[in-house]
């Protein structure tokens, strides 16, 4: 079909596909090609069903439609692709107009729609608390400074048994100003100095740097595209960021040896929503996924609040601060975990004067 060539088609901000009489994929837009994560070469010929996974049974309400050329609305289904977990959608189907015998097939992620929007109110609210943490944070340092020298000064004349219970004080104090350090971290934070990156370079230090340390009994492989173009990012904030999810990672697999895939991609149709409608392209894509036990259920929603933690002595803060590092890149984070497979998806923007210079080229 040369609907390829169609500008309406080619301009729908929504994945597209269009089947032929036996199901097979005749068609697909780019959205379609980033929901799939797939290309279009690859794809056209193939059966829709095995491409597309649906939680419920469509296949016969599907003939129903193409039988009886008549249109069909499904809404609040799962959507999944393969490789990654479903997404929650609304699917609308109806018969070509000039080639009845022909099904356009359009799919909506609610989750892009509604998962995906800032507000500016709530993201200011944030800034308040953080700013107030760090102020409370600066203030308890100081007296715990001066219990902690006072614990030192007492342990100088103490039996044996009397200094386990200064050194105790003193450990319990440090434990604390460490996490106050963390705390002001958040305030501290510089803004980040964006500026074309390639993702793949940012990767590969932290993974070596993850194989010399912490994930020295892990196994991480990597899954690039080649073909992705640069991102606008601070590389030492994002070197920061993937460190922290793959010392996440290492720390789930405790002392078993694991594996944790780095995966990138490039998405056409994620976008950032913003509450004045606009909307922010995100489409290189980052993916740390390992297969470690999962996030306890109880706290996975919340995984990116600070001093939330699934780690019997964790901080709460590591994640948080990921988040607000991805969020001044205006990029967003993303998790999915079940058990065997946790994935930490990182969404960030590419860098337009490249984009520009292609699209002069063409």
């Amino acid at each position: 079909m040369m609907i390829d060539d169609n500008p309406l088609w080619n301009s729908l901000p929504i994945p597209a596909l269009v089947l032929d009489p036996d199901d097979n994929i005749v068609a697909i837009n780019g959205p379609a090609e980033g929901f799939l994560n797939t290309s279009a070469k690859s794809i056209l010929g193939t059966k829709v069903w095995e491409k597309v996974m649906i939680d419920s049974p469509l296949e016969n309400a599907f003939a129903r439609a193409r039988a009886t050329a008549s249109p069909l609305f499904v809404n609040d289904v799962d959507v999944g692709t393969g490789d990654r977990p479903p997404l929650h959608c609304n699917l609308q189907i109806a018969p070509m107009a000039d080639r009845p015998d022909h099904m356009l097939f359009l799919i909506s992620p609610r989750e892009l729609a509604g998962q995906l929007t800032l507000d500016h109110t709530v993201k200011s609210a944030a800034r308040s608390a953080i700013g107030m943490a760090e102020m409370l944070a600066h203030e308890i340092k100081n007296p715990l400074a001066g219990i902690t020298g006072a614990a030192q000064l007492l342990s100088m004349n103490l039996s044996k048994e009397d200094q386990e219970l200064t050194d105790l004080i003193v450990g319990e104090t440090r434990r604390i100003v460490k996490l106050l350090e963390q705390v002001e971290q958040f305030g501290n934070l510089t803004l980040p100095d964006l500026r074309p990156v390639n993702i793949h370079d940012v990767l590969d230090r932290a993974r070596r740097s993850a194989l010399l340390g912490f994930g020295a009994h892990m196994k991480i492989i990597e899954d690039y595209d080649p073909s992705l173009p640069l991102a606008i990012a601070d590389p030492d904030q994002l070197l920061q960021v993937i460190l922290n999810l793959l010392k996440n990672a290492s720390e789930a697999a405790g002392k078993e040896p694991g594996t944790i895939r780095l995966h990138t991609y490039f998405e056409h149709s994620f976008r950032l929503r913003r509450s004045d409608g606009l909307g922010e392209p995100l489409p290189l894509q980052i993916e740390i996924i390992d297969d470690g036990p999962g996030l306890p259920p109880e706290i996975a929603d919340d995984i990116f609040d600070p001093f939330v933690s699934g780690k019997e002595n964790g901080t709460g803060l590591g994640l948080a601060l990921v988040s607000k590092i991805i969020s001044d890149h205006n990029g967003w984070i993303s998790v999915t975990s079940v058990p065997g497979k946790t994935t930490f998806r990182l969404s960030l923007p590419m860098d337009k004067a490249r984009k520009k210079s292609k699209a002069k080229e063409s």
